[in-house]
């Protein structure tokens, strides 16, 4: 049960912290792209992946 809520909750802390950055992807308006919310949203996703090995390494009970 608590590997359950544990994945559960690493799940929403996920959605929580991606979903809002899909917003930023803007269109540029004239003079270089501005690739600043797509960034963000890759470093975003490569922070959670990371975090998931983290938490499989040392905190995830075999």
């Amino acid at each position: 049960m608590n590997r359950l809520r544990s994945a559960v909750g690493l799940l929403m802390v996920a959605g929580w912290l991606v979903t809002p950055l899909t917003v930023l992807a803007n269109a540029p308006e004239g003079g270089p792209p501005d690739y600043s919310g797509i960034t963000a949203f890759y470093y975003t996703l490569i922070a959670v992946v990371l975090g998931y090995g983290v938490y499989d390494t040392f905190f995830k009970k075999s």
